[in-house]
């Protein structure tokens, strides 16, 4: 019984619903003709005269008034969803009307879904929100005190975000220790150390482990935060190594005989490829490149599962480096695959190697003239590619947009991810002559590819609405970031600005010249009546005057 009192409401409200949609227009022009025809029992026609005989008495003055009170209230209103746009990304009166009025209107589906398919339905989209916005790792970072705080003592400012560098403790610790360090003194004093937020207390806590004994882990935060030179860094890494590799072939024998140890052996094999990553990155930075390359492949064959710290991308730029084309082509064929998530290191690296095969000899007034050829519609498309999986790249390697040191941590297709690619291969696309022109040329036509307003993408997924927000907190705030896809003002805004400005422009027209104005508005108003004069003028002739007598004494 409750079932169908419920379905009968459900089925008023519908036809309700309906009937506001679609027959508004007969109600309103309905309204419209009743009150003509009690025009004489309501007076109107003598309370018209007497509103236009009040507005006849009004002085210049008041119309003054009107227009400019007119003005500032719509200013405010101006500025209120400015700052509401500017901080929430969406106009309030919009909002306000999505999400009260709409519902009134019925814009919302009848049909409710089932509480199973709305909480799915919830889960999928946090899950699709938290998998658009995740962070990664900076596979090129930077050694915090060889290199940002050099730079903090150089500039005054502080390169990394407090967000930034939370997400790397959050990563020493996953990776650095484990639930049996509290078992030995030195592990146990490391745990505390890399959760704490002070830096001179971490250095301290590191010295301390290693009064104890030869603590892996505390040689690394020595060498990342308290090294102020690429040489120090590499002297303490090559320490941790000794201690390191100990370490892991006593947890490799272990493994095997229970949970504790294999969680062990797994903490002891983070810490082993850790230092082998990043001695080999102070042999790039030191120029030794070669022995660089070589390290980083002994790397990768020794642990090829170990996919997280993405070390394919270091050996692709010191490949790069090396101007070993060839073998940067090779690394690309196993790692730029449709079922591997993508990077902007890979697809501008094959949009590099692609351009170099015709960047010396292409020039825009030829090809325009004669077509691309082959090879160049190649490298135009892997250009295009490139782009569209990360639009802030060219403004950075064309130099339109000034360098900051890059993040620990990255978003994909963010700004962050081009700052920290540009940062460590523009030098590689300015020794690829005329790379930089091809791109210059071509990168802007990607944009006439992507549809809009990117409901869908061309060859990647749509562009994520989170990248912004998510950027901001990866880099410092004296760093302007960059913003795709460019939000648009909403119409309440533009609408707000135009009333502002128009009766602002009547505020002081009227002010300056009060009878000129006076007589436009009267020529307004005599226009806008005009049509309705014209209509009731054709109803009174249609119409028969005893019917028109009998309805008007109704």
């Amino acid at each position: 019984m409750a079932e169908a009192g419920t379905g009968f409401l459900e089925q008023l409200k519908s036809c309700i619903v309906w009937s506001w949609t679609y027959l508004w227009t007969l109600w309103f022009f309905i309204m419209l003709f009743l009150v003509y025809i009690l025009r004489v029992p309501l007076k109107i026609n003598d309370n018209l005269t007497t509103v236009s005989m009040f507005l006849n008495t009004l002085t210049p003055k008041f119309y003054v008034a009107l227009t400019g009170t007119s003005s500032l209230i719509s200013g405010l209103i101006l500025i209120f969803e400015w700052w509401y746009f500017r901080k929430y990304g969406t106009s309030f009166i919009e909002q306000v009307s999505v999400s009260h009025l709409r519902p009134l209107l019925g814009g919302v589906d009848n049909s409710a879904p089932s509480s199973a398919g709305v909480a799915s339905g919830d889960a999928d989209s946090s899950r699709q929100s938290v998998s658009e916005c995740k962070v990664w790792r900076n596979p090129l970072n930077l050694f915090r005190g060889a290199e940002y705080n050099r730079y903090t003592w150089v500039t005054g400012r502080e390169p990394l975000t407090y967000y930034d560098m939370n997400l790397s403790a959050q990563d020493h610790q996953t990776f650095f220790t484990c639930d049996t360090d509290h078992l030995r003194p030195a592990d146990a004093i490391m745990q505390k150390a890399w959760r704490e937020r002070n830096p001179q207390a971490r250095i301290s806590a590191a010295h301390e482990a290693l009064e104890l004994n030869e603590c892996a882990t505390a040689y690394i935060l020595l060498a990342e935060e308290e090294a102020t030179t690429i040489v120090e860094a590499e002297k303490l890494f090559k320490q941790a190594l000794k201690a390191g590799e100990g370490c892991y072939r006593r947890s490799q024998q272990l493994q095997h005989h229970g949970a504790q140890y294999e969680a062990q052996h797994r903490r002891d094999t983070n810490v082993l490829v850790y230092i082998k990553r990043r001695l080999a990155m102070c042999a790039r930075k030191l120029g030794r490149t070669r022995e660089a390359v070589k390290m980083m492949r002994d790397l990768m064959k020794e642990f090829p599962l170990l996919s997280m710290f993405n070390i394919h991308e270091n050996l692709l730029e010191a490949l790069l480096e090396l101007q070993a084309y060839a073998d940067v082509q090779a690394v690309l064929a196993k790692y730029d695959d449709i079922s591997l998530p993508k990077s902007a290191t890979i697809c501008y690296t094959a949009a590099l190697l692609k351009a170099r095969a015709v960047s010396d000899k292409f020039s825009p007034e030829a090809a325009s003239r004669r077509g691309l050829s082959t090879a160049e519609m190649n490298a135009v498309e892997a250009i295009h590619r490139a782009v569209e999986f990360n639009p802030h790249v060219p403004k950075y390697l064309l130099e339109m947009k000034s360098l900051i040191l890059p993040p620990e941590h990255i978003l994909k297709r963010g700004d962050s991810e081009a700052i920290a690619y540009a940062f460590f291969h523009l030098q590689h696309w300015k020794r690829v002559e005329g790379a930089l022109n091809l791109l210059h040329c071509t990168w802007e036509g990607t944009f006439r590819m992507i549809p809009y307003p990117l409901e869908k993408g061309h060859l990647f997924y749509p562009y994520p609405i989170c990248t912004e927000t998510a950027d901001r907190e990866l880099l410092p705030s004296f760093h302007e970031v960059s913003v795709y896809p460019k939000k648009e003002l909403p119409f309440f805004i533009l609408f707000t600005a135009g009333l502002c400005s128009f009766t602002a422009m009547l505020a002081l027209l009227t002010h300056q010249f009060p009878e000129l104005m006076g007589v436009f508005a009267k020529a307004f108003l005599s226009t806008l009546f005009a049509p309705l004069n014209f209509v009731m003028e054709k109803v009174e002739s249609i119409l028969p005057s005893s019917l028109w007598h009998q309805l008007t004494r109704i």
